[in-house]
């Protein structure tokens, strides 16, 4: 039995992981409150895996390193996902980590994905990684998209779109959430959508 990957992304309504904008909206664009932060931690209780790709662990190494106690870095569900069993798919990296019980994990993403939900038993998660969970989303590797909507629009900061560059899928929403009010966390089962041509 293959274990089931969760593709875990925060986005702003139109669709950006990130900014790029002057002043400080933070991590959750300014809108993290009370019911968010407590849905987070409870969503990394239990026993899993986290995979990341390269340039999210070194932008998470790097955060962590620079934050300091009671920054929003480090929310307690931060700190509970750095302690979970971690591995890092790469080419450019080498272990050790910066990292508690994070492993490198080299060769073809996909491949080495597929390998990893064959060989777990335990359920896998990944938070961030938009390479390489787009690859996976393209293999059918990805079983959720848990979509944390946050209230805001970046047309013109927006950063990093999450899904340029994706295949077309179908979603069935499995759950959904409403938090502090303003913010939704849809929990989606991605199916490739394919188009046949004449």
């Amino acid at each position: 039995m293959t274990a089931t990957y969760t593709f875990d992304i925060f986005s702003s309504i139109d669709g950006f992981a990130s900014y790029d904008a002057p002043g400080d909206w933070g991590g959750y664009w300014g809108k993290q409150g009370p019911e968010l932060l407590a849905h987070r931690l409870a969503a990394y209780d239990g026993e899993q895996r986290m995979v990341f790709g390269a340039h999210t662990y070194r932008a998470f190494a790097r955060m962590l390193a620079a934050s300091s106690e009671g920054d929003d870095v480090r929310d307690p569900w931060v700190d509970r996902m750095r302690s979970l069993p971690t591995y890092v798919v790469s080419s450019t990296l080498a272990d050790p980590l910066d990292w508690p019980d994070a492993t490198v994990v080299s060769g073809d993403p996909v491949e080495t994905v597929a390998r990893l939900k064959a060989e777990s038993d335990v359920p896998l998660r990944s938070h961030g990684s938009l390479t390489l969970n787009r690859a996976l989303l393209a293999a059918g590797l990805v079983d959720r998209v848990q979509l944390t909507l946050f209230p805001v629009i970046s047309g013109q900061t927006g950063a990093e779109p999450i899904f340029a560059g994706a295949g077309d899928f179908d979603l069935e929403l499995l759950e959904s959430h409403a938090l502090d009010s303003d913010t939704l966390e849809l929990v989606y089962r991605p199916s490739l959508r394919t188009w046949d041509t004449p």
